[in-house]
């Protein structure tokens, strides 16, 4: 004996197919009845004619602007803003042609909707362009370009209302707090313009701050970091409060970021406080020469997280601040900028030592790194095994410039003074003393006799 089941109902597709017939057919009436029309067809053949021609145009015309920019003389942003015009010259044509199709259009007594709104969309396209290619060219430039450009689009075309309703209709519930898309947006635009006006304004007093008499190079960072901070922060909360979030709704769960923050990152906050503390106690600034390790070279930039240490042959050190805390620093210009160099010279036991003297107390005289005061001094230091040990000292007060390419030029000139003045530089000697000469008349003998033969 069999047992049946019931099979489980199907949809019916009667149903679904009627629904999407209703929800197309505002669509398919819209097309049929306002798109899908004479008018419409000639306007699109007009816009079709006219990107045609503009991009010939632009094609012909592009060259000419960049041959002009290649004119400027070396003016570098003069020649950057021309080049970036030339890629205008194919909309600026199209939007022209446009212009006056819609006005012929007009003239005739035809309709020029598409052709009206296309000459608006590719004004404002047009103008954003040109304003963003007066400005340097960034990622973030061309985004805040492109979403200017898309609101005016909406207004052109009358869908900025609905967007902006579809828009705030998307949105949840938190609390007492209603969230939408909307509020996000503009939350988003709020508190960058407040960021960037922030960063902007902190920048401008940093660079007036270092213009101004007796603040130094270390104090200017400082206030310039202290500012850029307090800046960003009431931009950030200024920006937060406005759209009605509630700091305190958040003030409890700060303690456990703040903890969990604070070991992740213990690295670049320890990096941060001893930037702070070098600012302070201006033990390293910028300017100063420094020796750390294998880096040698001046501080280009005293940053939040790290120093940047420029050698003389082009290598760039990031040291993080934390080791110019922890680790042993040499800094050359700290106190004093004057630097005292030693250049070792041996000559040998039968020159005239005071003449050598002489003559490198001459070499560093004429050296024009060399200070007057304190002045070059020469020393006797030792008398080496194969030659009289001499010293000379010196002192330069712009280490940055090198210490080693000093050295070498008076080492030269030590060279060539010591040949013309017969002062003879060294070399290893041995003196061989035989104790006992056994058998050494006999080995002679026999050597010499070898020659003989």
């Amino acid at each position: 004996m069999y047992q049946t089941t019931e099979s489980p109902e199907l949809p019916d597709i009667s149903e679904a197919a009627e629904g999407a017939q209703t929800l197309l057919a505002p669509l398919w009436q819209w097309i049929v009845t306002d798109v899908a029309t004479i008018p419409v067809a000639i306007q699109l053949g007009i816009l079709a004619a006219i990107v045609l021609v503009s991009i010939a145009l632009g094609r012909r015309l592009s060259p000419q602007v960049e041959r002009l920019a290649a004119k400027t003389d070396g003016r570098a942003w003069l020649s950057g803003r021309l080049n970036r015009l030339a890629t205008l010259t194919a909309p600026l044509a199209a939007n022209l042609m446009t212009w006056l199709a819609t006005l012929a259009m007009r003239a005739a007594d035809q309709p020029a909707e598409l052709l009206s709104s296309a000459t608006n969309l590719l004004l404002a396209w047009l103008l954003i362009r040109l304003i963003t290619a007066m400005t340097r060219q960034t990622g973030l430039t061309q985004l805040v370009g492109a979403v200017i450009w898309f609101v005016a689009a909406l207004a052109i075309l009358g869908w900025l209302e609905p967007f902006v309703a579809a828009l705030d209709a998307a949105a949840f519930t938190a609390g007492e707090m209603r969230i939408s898309l909307l509020t996000i947006i503009n939350g988003v635009i709020l508190v960058g313009a407040l960021v960037w006006v922030a960063i902007f304004a902190s920048a401008l007093l940093e660079s007036q701050l270092r213009r101004v008499d007796g603040v130094t190079p270390a104090a200017g960072v400082l206030v310039g970091k202290v500012l850029r901070i307090g800046f960003l922060t009431v931009a950030v909360l200024v920006g937060l409060t406005s759209l009605g979030i509630d700091f305190t709704a958040v003030a409890v769960f700060s303690g456990a970021i703040g903890v969990g923050i604070g070991f992740g990152l213990q690295k670049v906050v320890s990096n941060l406080i001893s930037g702070i503390i070098l600012l302070l106690d201006r033990s390293i600034k910028p300017g100063d020469v420094i020796e750390i390790g294998e880096a040698y070279g001046w501080i280009s930039k005293l940053g939040a997280r790290y120093a940047a240490v420029v050698t003389r042959d082009g290598k760039e050190y990031l040291i993080p601040n934390e080791d110019l805390i922890t680790q042993q620093v040499v800094n050359w210009s700290f106190s004093n900028r004057a630097v005292r160099i030693k250049i070792a010279v041996g000559v040998s036991y039968q020159s005239d030592v005071r003449k050598a003297l002489e003559l490198m107390m001459q070499s560093a005289e004429e050296h024009k790194r060399v200070l007057s005061s304190p002045p070059p001094a020469t020393r006797l230091v030792g008398f080496g095994d194969n030659s009289v040990d001499l010293e000379l000292r010196i002192w330069v007060n712009d280490p940055e410039a090198g210490v080693v390419n000093v050295s070498s030029d008076i080492r030269l000139h030590i060279w060539d003074l010591f040949h013309e003045n017969d002062i003879e530089f060294p070399f290893p000697q041995r003196d061989l003393h035989i104790t006992s000469a056994d058998g050494l008349k006999e080995t002679m003998a026999e050597v010499m006799q070898n020659r003989r033969d």
